[in-house]
């Protein structure tokens, strides 16, 4: 009853214009005079004019409204793009599959023991997610929240904000958990097969066009035949003769190019020789054709 009449009187009109003389018109004109109405138009009108400074100011300075628009718009794409707890779950169980596919052998120590300690956690059920609108965080709790001991129920015995940097797992920022890829990084690769190694070799880094033709031909040949020490002589000794063969045969033809040039150069022209027709034999009977 109190409250319906403390609206009434709230969307009534005001002292003065009760006092005046009645206004005749329609319900939607009644509303625009009252208290109600006139608090909307100012508010309309305010909205309006600051509305129309933006406008103007964009216009006037460009680049500070570009700027502004620029930091709205990534402001906003982090906050649509900021990871949540059901995401960092998805993460951990697709890295823990990747490293399953390989031997214990060839896994990265540091890849594996993360990945391992964040299942735990999550089996244990003492991960925390804490969402700060463009950047998410992951920590682990003491106990799991569903345990009905004391310490795990009890408010006064969470875990204070002065501890929260110590028991940070991963950061999430931009649809990513920075933490959990820098860790997965060469995760097929083992640093401990290489520790034996010296210093020069143990260091890697991407070869160079060199290494990249030698390796080419070192693959190449290892799909040869493999070659012994008769094969090799043998095969230098017809190396040899044909480029004896090819020598002496160089030589041939240089000879008779010389000999063709001095006869042009001379007017001796060597002609043809008409070979002689071969004499016509006489055939000899042989002893079963006489017999016969």
């Amino acid at each position: 009853m109190a409250a319906s009449w403390v609206l009434r009187r709230w969307c009534s009109t005001s002292v003065a214009e009760a006092g005046a003389a009645p206004i005749n018109g329609t319900r939607w004109e009644r509303l625009k005079n009252s208290k109600l109405g006139v608090w909307f138009s100012g508010m309309s009108r305010d909205y309006k004019e600051a509305c129309r400074e933006i406008v103007v100011g964009a216009w006037e300075r460009p680049i500070k409204a570009s700027i502004y628009l620029s930091l709205l718009g990534g402001a906003g794409t982090c906050i649509y793009t900021n990871p949540d707890d059901a995401s960092f779950e998805t993460t951990v169980l697709d890295t823990a599959n990747q490293l399953g596919l390989l031997t214990p052998w060839i896994r990265s120590g540091t890849s594996d023991g993360h990945v391992q300690k964040l299942a735990k956690l999550r089996n244990e059920g003492r991960l925390r997610h804490l969402s700060l609108g463009m950047v998410s965080l992951t920590y682990f709790a003491d106990y799991n929240p569903d345990a009905s001991l004391y310490e795990a129920q009890c408010s006064n015995l969470s875990i204070p904000w002065r501890e929260l940097h110590t028991r940070v797992l991963d950061v999430g920022f931009a649809g990513r958990w920075w933490i959990l890829d820098h860790k997965m990084k060469d995760y097929d690769v083992n640093d401990e097969e290489f520790k034996h190694l010296p210093p020069a070799m143990a260091a890697t880094g991407p070869p160079g066009v060199q290494g990249v033709e030698n390796n080419e031909r070192l693959h190449k040949e290892s799909w040869m035949p493999l070659k012994t020490e008769e094969n090799e002589e043998k095969e230098k000794a017809s190396a040899a003769v044909e480029e004896e063969g090819g020598i002496v045969e160089q030589i041939k033809m240089d000879s008779l190019d010389l000999v063709e040039t001095i006869k042009i150069k001379t007017g001796i022209v060597a002609q043809p020789q008409e070979l002689p027709d071969p004499e016509p034999q006489e055939r000899t009977l042989t002893e079963t054709e006489t017999q016969e």
